[in-house]
């Protein structure tokens, strides 16, 4: 049986930010900066309780949080950062497979001090961060990533959650199908229209019918109705692309809107680019249709893009080749790839944004 952990810094951006600056300790705070073309990047959890989130457009967080204080990011800190806990994580396992700055998968079921107890392991992880760092992280342990992956986001901040693996299929028949990795609002709706609410209505659903009404994700669905995740805990995956896409509440039709949702995409894409130092030569558009067909438009460059205003504009004119009249839109992304060039984040540049008329 394998004993997977899932470790998730919380809140880490802002957290780093409060540990460095006494002044902002306790307080609602967001990194990232202030204004209509801005997005929140992280927000601490003061900032949390009034709603504001990550991603969200800096205006909509100022609405609801007026005394929110705005810091801009310092990715270099915070990879220096990142580097420190995924020393800590190497000194117990190798099987360690980071998905971004703050958070990563371990499989401890054969770990170098041999410890027989996964949340033992776990205990201690946490507690030599905050000694080592200053900064509280959440964990879960069960017995593969879908699980792992659940638990940690259990008991934030500083929890730990364990799901094992005589309780795990009952664990998931009663887990809210919002929990699931993979299920956002939009997916959700859609599966309380089939009646589908928690794990055990959606174990009722035979995998052809999911993947009738959800696509190859269907898949997926059914396994992990079941508890089901056979994926491996792989140290040597080389990430190919970084960005970010959103869902939307309503379906969009107006070409202006789009624009709009698609540049916010962009800064939370870019600044993922710069946080991961990945730059890339091929810029790619996703977009996915109410009716569930996607679309993508892609251009490769001579060099890689180390610019966000030369960034967006291409993003911009891919968005314009896309034929947006048929259909209503209810994903789009925004990813780079081909990534052979290590060079150094460039400085912030001033952007002009131009909105169709």
């Amino acid at each position: 049986m394998r004993r997977i952990i899932h470790i998730d810094m919380d809140a880490f951006y802002a957290s780093v930010e409060q540990r460095d600056f006494p002044q902002y300790r306790g307080k609602p705070l967001a990194v990232g900066y202030p204004g209509s073309r801005s997005v929140v990047a992280a927000a601490s959890y003061e900032a949390r309780r009034y709603g504001v989130r990550s991603a969200m457009p800096s205006k909509t967080a100022v609405k609801r949080c007026p005394s929110l204080i705005f810091v801009p990011p310092r990715f270099e800190v915070y990879k220096e950062v990142s580097q420190q806990i995924m020393a800590i994580f190497l000194e117990y396992t190798s099987l360690v497979e980071p998905l971004s700055l703050d958070e990563a998968f371990l499989d401890v079921t054969q770990n170098h001090k041999n410890m027989p107890s996964a949340t033992i392991i776990a205990g201690e992880i946490k507690k030599r961060i905050r000694q080592e760092t200053g900064l509280t992280a959440s964990a879960g342990v069960s017995l593969n990533k879908f699980l792992a992956k659940i638990a940690s986001d259990y008991k934030k901040p500083d929890g730990l959650f364990v799901i094992r693996p005589e309780e795990a299929e009952r664990f998931v028949e009663s887990l809210e199908i919002e929990r699931f990795f993979g299920v956002g609002k939009v997916t959700a709706r859609k599966m309380h229209g089939l009646g589908i609410h928690t794990g055990a209505d959606l174990k009722q659903f035979s995998e052809e019918r999911l993947v009738h009404h959800f696509g190859k994700a269907g898949h997926t669905y059914y396994e992990n109705a079941r508890a089901i995740d056979t994926r491996e805990v792989n140290p040597n995956r080389l990430r190919k692309s970084i960005g970010a896409e959103n869902t939307f509440d309503t379906d969009l039709e107006a070409s202006t809107k789009m624009i709009i949702e698609l540049y916010h995409i962009g800064r939370r894409a870019w600044e993922r680019i710069e946080a991961e130092t990945f730059y890339g030569r091929t810029l790619t558009l996703k977009i996915k249709y109410t009716d569930f067909e996607v679309t993508t438009k892609s251009r490769t460059f001579p060099d890689v893009i180390k610019d966000f205003r030369f960034f967006w504009e291409q993003s911009r004119g891919l968005l314009k080749s896309v034929d947006l009249a048929a259909k209503k839109v209810r994903l789009m992304g925004l990813y780079v790839s081909n990534n052979d060039d290590p060079a150094p984040p460039p400085e912030n540049a001033q952007l002009t944004l131009d909105f169709p008329s």
